[in-house]
């Protein structure tokens, strides 16, 4: 679609148009015109500048949820019901078994509501440690969200994927998304990570110290938190190739990442990495 008619559709959008493209060129990354929206988790009509929808932003002006947060839900009730729908407005459907790791409020509550849900945590109950995983938790879901969670796991990697996997029953789906980019490999700050802790010295300086397996002791200062200083750690950036070789090699099938644009609910990609993905485990 040209640029004129794309900002066209923009200024006089109504809820109920069709999208004219899933794909944003380009050139119209910093548009100037409003979009109109709903958002798909609590069902307000919201207004904003389109260019700057953006993953992290785009608040729901009710609920506050992030453009993020709305992918979440819009993957999660099309591939529970066939298409997206406004979480808040759909019936009570408890034969769907769920688990989050460490979900937002602004949506796991609704979920909550909505279906046999539990957010877990790494750190306090209801626990869920996804490189050791319960017996309580296996075998047991429809559905799992881990969103921006697996940036932070230590590795080995792969270990947290199978384990991902052996959450879902048959033909169960997991909704996931960590930032990724298209570079050749996943950048693994710390690829010896084994016995280690994180410090704070006088200096206010965070720094990492790790033993590796082999005993070498090492340590890495600049580090990179997520949430502030001090806070959850980033051990890795991965690439797209890698992160669809972790879900395939672990034994998820029907893998999707979901470039697609959701007009209607705010939900508008302007880059094709840090997307949100989907997989089942076959049925």
């Amino acid at each position: 679609m040209r640029g004129s008619r794309f900002i066209r559709w923009l200024l006089n959008m109504e809820v109920a148009e069709q999208p004219p493209a899933s794909v944003v060129p380009a050139h119209l990354q910093q548009v100037a015109g409003e979009l109109a929206w709903r958002c798909n988790i609590c069902g307000t009509m919201n207004c904003c500048l389109a260019g700057t929808m953006d993953r992290e932003t785009g608040d729901c002006m009710h609920c506050g949820a992030v453009m993020r947060y709305r992918s979440i839900v819009a993957v999660l009730t099309e591939r529970l019901f066939g298409k997206v729908q406004i979480l808040a407005e759909i019936a009570p459907s408890p034969q769907f078994t769920g688990v989050g790791m460490s979900d937002d409020d602004r949506y796991a509550n609704l979920l909550a509501e909505k279906f046999s849900y539990t957010n877990t945590f790494y750190h306090c109950e209801p626990l869920l440690d996804i490189t050791r995983p319960s017996p309580r938790w296996l075998g047991v879901n429809d559905f799992v969200i881990t969103s921006d969670v697996f940036e932070h796991v230590p590795p080995p990697i792969q270990q947290s994927f199978d384990n991902l996997f052996s959450l879902l029953k048959p033909g169960g789906v997991v909704v996931f998304s960590v930032p990724f980019n298209l570079e050749a490999a996943t950048r693994e700050h710390y690829p010896n990570l084994h016995d280690f802790r994180i410090v704070q010295e006088e200096s206010g300086d965070w720094v990492l110290h790790n033993v590796t397996k082999a005993g070498v002791s090492e340590e890495f200062r600049n580090l990179l938190f997520h949430g502030g200083p001090g806070s959850t750690l980033e051990l890795r950036v991965f690439c797209r190739a890698a992160l669809e070789r972790h879900l395939l090699d672990a034994g998820f099938t029907d893998l999707r990442l979901h470039s697609e644009s959701r007009f209607e609910h705010g939900i508008f990609w302007l880059h094709p990495f840090s997307l949100m993905v989907s997989a089942r485990r076959p049925g």
